[in-house]
């Protein structure tokens, strides 16, 4: 095992960082302006005035809020009071969150088995559905430190008291998905696919009071009984997840300031840009340093890092051939608001083959590329509203990019029985239309949570893309959570490619011919929460083919099915 897979700092990385750092002077630039903003807002938030409590979040992302110590909480004379290790904040509202059910009620499987009505939702670790993005590291449970909180059977495994100083705790997960899918991936043959998706998760995360974390999370992904050959995001054989180490540098305004150095997962914002993918049975990681500021009304991180290549069965190692950087800060400035403002860059120095250029397939390598956008988000009472805006602009194969996206939508919860609530939505992004007159405008969605905003079939990715869709969800009762989705899809630019989930070019008629109507497609998605640990998800997809796929693909229709199974500690 090389060592310089886990660890960032090595001789050979600093050889490479120095080349890096000689070669690319503009780079630097951007790097030490990123850094001087970061200091400002540091620096004007230390005389800010105090903040407002946090705004309440998605369903899909929430985490309990901690329980201030009671006077019988308090630690004895010369211990440090762990009632606020680790300092986390709930992730940022995604896009079409859902405002959960409140009020009397059932609020898992086994409490309706049970008989045990709860007058309004139970305080928890986990969000009630069977995926989560949030990364294990920011799960919270600090409820525990109230003697009062609802005892559950892992607890012990939670918040271990090895002295007065030192806290550790344990998790883990695991999932087991069915898939049936028909031409989901769009291939002439017409070969159905039927597979078997298991994942194991399991980590160890150890404080010294608030000043110094270990943090280490394996990772175990397979696939049995696939027709087709298997996706890179299908299997990761005893791998790490996550391997970082957290160092406290400074209280500023009452708000922590951390660095993180290793093996880590990003998740900001919207997560149209960055997530950790949690659809993927191998869930997405990077490594390197970022440096994060967290008060209830700020989150401020800047970051280096490279993405994590997955080989099956090798133990991973980072990309040396990519270099994503950036400042992120979310304002959540009113309660049920917030606000997300974001300098981002990724230098890709991968080689493109030669059969690439030709074809104008030259998204994803020889780039150095760079993504400015803002975001609101909130509601006001049962209005729900998002808008989000992104610009890129740099050089892709001796091509100056220009590229946008944007994304905005409104929704209503209505006031009837199960919670009915519906979203009107429109997502567009940018397409080339002539590889040949020195501009590039296809527009890249870097590492996003594609699989939640465009189709559940994965068949359409945020590039050269019109999206005309609504969501309407009902909660029947409040431990069953139904979603349903409808998409149409355009391409942007005719003569531009069709995206996939995962960035890749899929199908493209150069001549324009074909037309830009790529199909419909319906979602659907019904989640069982069984107890606060298990749910079981069920989905149904179809995409229904447009003239384009029609001229591309003649006779396909796709569509998915899958049930998975999800228990967490």
């Amino acid at each position: 095992m090389n060592s310089s897979s886990i660890f960032p700092f090595s001789a050979k990385l600093f050889a490479d960082l120095k080349v890096h750092w000689v070669k690319n002077s503009r780079q630097r630039l951007l790097k030490v302006s990123l850094c001087g903003l970061g200091m400002m807002c540091l620096v004007s938030q230390a005389h800010a005035t105090n903040p407002a409590p946090a705004s309440a979040q998605a369903p899909a992302t929430t985490n309990p809020p901690a329980i201030a110590a009671t006077a019988a909480d308090k630690p004895a004379t010369g211990a440090f009071d762990m009632s606020k290790v680790p300092p986390v904040t709930a992730p940022s509202r995604p896009g079409l969150f859902m405002l959960p059910p409140t009020g009397p009620g059932y609020y898992s499987l086994l409490d309706l088995i049970t008989g045990n009505k709860r007058e309004k939702p139970p305080v928890a670790p986990y969000a009630p559905f069977a995926l989560l993005t949030t990364p294990a590291s920011d799960i919270d449970f600090r409820y525990l430190d109230n003697p009062e909180h609802e005892k559950d059977i892992f607890d012990p495994l939670k918040r271990i008291r090895l002295s007065n100083d030192w806290m550790l705790s344990f998790g883990g997960q695991f999932w087991h998905r069915y898939t049936h899918e028909t031409d989901s991936r769009l291939n002439a043959a017409g070969t159905n696919n039927d597979f078997h998706l298991l994942r194991t998760r399991f980590h160890a995360d150890l404080w010294y009071q608030d000043k110094v974390r270990l943090f280490a999370e394996f990772i175990d992904a397979r696939i049995l009984g696939a027709d087709l050959p298997p996706l890179a995001t299908d299997r990761n054989h005893t791998d790490m997840l996550n391997l970082f180490t957290d160092i406290k540098l400074a209280n500023v305004n009452n708000g922590p300031v951390y660095a993180r150095v290793g093996r880590q997962e990003l998740l900001y914002g919207s997560q149209r840009l960055i997530s950790t993918l949690d659809w993927v049975n191998t869930r997405r990681t990077f490594q390197g340093v970022k440096t994060f500021w967290r008060t209830p009304t700020w989150d401020l991180d800047a970051f280096w890092v490279r993405p994590m290549i997955t080989e099956k069965s090798n133990f991973d190692n980072w990309d040396t051939q990519q270099n994503f950087y950036g400042l992120w800060g979310t304002n959540k400035y009113k309660p049920g608001h917030l606000v997300d403002l974001y300098f981002l860059s990724l230098d890709n120095n991968r080689d493109l083959t030669a059969q690439a250029v030709r074809q104008a397939n030259i998204l994803q390598g020889n780039s150095n590329l760079h993504t400015l956008g803002g975001r609101l988000v909130g509601n006001i009472d049962n209005f729900l509203y998002e808008l989000e805006g992104m610009y890129q602009f740099g050089e892709r194969s001796n091509l100056d990019i220009s590229a946008f996206a944007v994304a905005t939508g409104v929704g209503y919860r209505f006031p009837l029985p199960m919670n009915p609530q519906g979203w009107i939505r429109y997502d567009f992004a940018s397409g080339d239309g002539n590889p040949n007159d020195g501009n590039s405008n296809t527009f890249n969605q870097l590492f996003p949570f594609g699989h939640y905003y465009m189709g559940y079939m994965d068949r359409v990715g945020r590039q050269n893309i019109h999206d005309i869709n609504a969501q309407f969800t009902l909660h029947p009762m409040p431990w069953f959570t139904f979603i349903s989705q409808y998409h149409r899809f355009y391409l942007a630019n005719n003569r531009d490619y069709l995206y996939n989930a995962a960035g890749a070019a899929t199908l493209r008629d150069p001549t324009g011919q074909s037309g830009s109507h790529v199909g419909d497609e319906i979602d659907f998605r019904a989640n069982f929460h069984v107890n606060r640990h298990q749910d079981v998800l069920v989905g149904y997809s179809k995409l229904f083919s447009g003239g384009f796929i029609e001229k591309q693909r003649p006779g396909i229709n796709a569509d998915l099915f899958y049930v998975q199974y999800n228990i967490r500690f």
